[in-house]
């Protein structure tokens, strides 16, 4: 298996080919399927044909919270906060933006007369003390904004509060969204139903470090931020069914890819519970559990387009992204979606 580097994980891609907004109707996205006979361009709604009776689809049923706020230092100087997560009622790790960041002791003054006191600073990352806010959750529903990705360059609106969500959203907690789930809308998984496709969900609250862009040439050096993610008894059951009757498991997103890969038993299954997971997947990588992988198209240089490419294979990965590039695919969040086969070992 030959080494990589970050430059092979780069690429050229037109400006307007960013989404900026989802399509009218969440099934009505593109859908390139990257199948050992060639590369077929489809629609989203196509999905479902592509699976079959024995298939488990696993999603990531995290909530996105409004992680986005705003606040003013005692000088008078501007904060911008983005959650990463939150650890206790009147507790929370975020990242800062402003001209000169708070130190531990420091304060934020905020929305509705509360502030934060800022407790410690790791890194990127600021640890919070929540006043006046009560539950720092339901403070941020009235007082917070729905935190859309850098590259989308409007401010959130109405439309964004419903589509930057996936419908089976359950368990709020994620400061992104798990963006392959947000191709489904009830008919689609009616359709999976009918197909005999089984059902199962993992909660892996995505964070701000998704984001996080590499910088080391040396991948080796590059270190994942912490996700929680748990996976149910009845998700561990469904996927030990799956293998006993000899169906796949498609893996809705890079997310529930994660907490999949990252609970494997060893056998084919997972374990079932709770636990935090760093793991980063680049080529070379042996996946265990997961054997299709739902997803949208990635930013240049970023871990999801090397966990892609160690799932589906660096060359396969390569020549699909130049063929939606062509064919004027919508990438990243609001984009279109691409179904991989994982490689064979």
């Amino acid at each position: 298996m030959p080494s990589h580097s970050l430059a092979d994980f780069d690429f050229a891609l037109p400006p307007e080919l960013i989404a900026q907004a989802p399509s009218p109707v969440r099934s009505a996205s593109r859908l390139l399927d990257v199948a050992p006979g060639g590369d077929a361009d489809r629609s989203f709604a196509d999905l479902p044909s592509l699976l079959g009776e024995g298939d488990l689809a696993v999603f990531n049923d995290t909530k996105v919270i409004r992680a986005r706020l705003y606040g003013r230092k005692p000088s008078g100087g501007r904060v911008e906060m983005l959650v990463e997560r939150i650890v206790a009622d009147d507790r929370a790790r975020v990242q800062m933006r402003a001209s000169h960041l708070p130190r531990p002791g420091g304060r934020v003054d905020l929305a509705g007369g509360a502030h934060a006191e800022v407790l410690a600073r790791d890194g990127r990352f600021f640890d919070l003390r929540f006043v006046g806010t009560g539950a720092v959750a339901d403070w941020l529903e009235h007082h917070g904004e729905v935190p859309l990705p850098p590259y989308i360059a409007h401010a959130p609106g109405p439309d964004d509060a419903a589509r930057y969500q996936t419908v089976y959203a359950a368990v709020p907690g994620a400061v992104a969204a798990p963006t392959a789930g947000l191709h489904f809308d009830a008919a689609t998984l009616a359709a999976l139903d009918a197909r005999g496709v089984a059902r199962a969900t993992v909660t892996l609250h995505v964070g701000a470090g998704t984001f996080q862009p590499v910088t080391s040439d040396d991948l080796s050096r590059h270190r994942m931020h912490a996700e929680w993610f748990r996976i149910p008894d009845a998700t561990a059951q469904a996927v030990a069914a799956t293998r006993r009757r000899g169906g796949r498991v498609l893996a809705v997103g890079t997310t529930s890819l994660r907490a999949l890969e990252s609970a494997a038993d060893g056998d084919g299954g997972v374990r079932a519970g709770a636990a935090e997971t760093t793991l980063f997947v680049t080529p070379g990588y042996r996946f265990r559990v997961v054997d299709l992988l739902l997803t949208n198209f990635h930013l240049p240089r970023s871990t999801l387009l090397m966990l892609v490419s160690a799932f589906a294979g660096h060359a396969r990965i390569r020549a699909a992204y130049d063929h939606a590039i062509r064919q004027r695919y919508r990438f990243f969040s609001y984009g279109d979606a691409m179904l991989l086969r994982r490689a064979a070992d």
